[in-house]
């Protein structure tokens, strides 16, 4: 069986383990019945994880109960970037491998659940607190495309976490509800959208630390025109969110800054992805 799952951009600012939204970058794992386990890897990651404890054999062996298999895994998602390469790998492989429920089965080996959700739902979500995970669609206006600077530089989310505060200040709460509140609404329709609403207080300003470009990236590519710019995920990747007329021009100001500072990495100007998952 095969499964195609795309990439997924976390918190968009404010939006801490509630938000996501799908972007159109993509994993394709397929998984067909063999006398013994092989796995196959190309595109990101290749070579790096080729044997039983790859995430998607794990996943799928849970699903199927033993480990008969032949895998193959073709991602074009970077790992370790805060793009949700984890999450929609483990979806696609509780897919591919027949799970009745792939996005319960990707959550209870990958822990993401709104980077999931949003690989399995297409556009934007939101998610709930506990189990099972609740995971809600929410308007998404065509206007909107994104620019993500992808460095070479990788950072795991445990490391990411490791840093932030076990208690946030009570000011730092009631804005990020405020910047939350805001940009689900000028994500829903563009001509809502107001400066500041992808804003964060609860996690950002723990992790610039962890990556010295990523404030002066983040203010260049508002700069150059982007609505608002965080955080994608856990990093290192940085997201901007453009409409149109703003995307070459931002796109081209993350190239420079990476030239500039001698940062390697590379830039894509991506469209939401609006399907999700994908099965055949």
């Amino acid at each position: 069986m095969f499964a195609r799952a795309p990439a997924s951009s976390a918190n968009l600012g404010p939006g801490f383990d509630a938000l996501a939204v799908a972007l159109e970058i993509y994993v394709e794992v397929s998984i067909e019945p063999a006398a013994t386990f092989s796995i196959t890897t190309t595109g990101a990651g290749a070579g790096r994880f080729d044997d039983e404890n790859h995430l998607a054999a794990v996943v799928a062996r849970r699903v199927l109960g033993h480990g008969n298999f032949a895998l193959r895994v073709d991602s074009a998602i970077p790992l370790s970037r805060g793009l949700g390469s984890s999450a929609s790998l483990a979806l696609a492989a509780a897919a591919a491998a027949g799970a009745g429920d792939p996005l319960a089965r990707a959550v209870e080996v990958d822990g993401h659940g709104e980077n999931a959700a949003a690989s399995r739902l297409g556009g934007l979500v939101v998610v709930g607190p506990g189990e099972p995970l609740t995971a809600r669609s929410l308007a998404l206006d065509t206007y909107w495309r994104f620019v993500v600077v992808v460095p070479d530089q990788e950072l795991a989310t445990r490391d990411a976490r490791a840093v932030l505060p076990q208690r946030v200040p009570f000011a730092d709460a009631v804005a990020n509800l405020s910047a939350l509140g805001l940009l689900i609404a000028g994500l829903a329709h563009h001509e809502d959208f107001v400066a500041g609403a992808m804003d964060d207080a609860l996690h950002q300003p723990y992790r610039s630390r962890l990556l010295p470009f990523a404030d002066p990236l983040l203010a260049v590519l508002r700069e150059a025109g982007a609505a608002g710019s965080c955080w994608s995920g856990a990093g290192s990747t940085m997201l901007a969110l453009v409409d149109g007329a703003s995307e070459a021009s931002v796109a081209q100001a993350g190239r420079d800054f990476l030239s500039r500072h001698g940062v390697p990495g590379t830039v894509l100007a991506l469209a939401p992805d609006r399907t999700g998952l994908v099965t055949r």
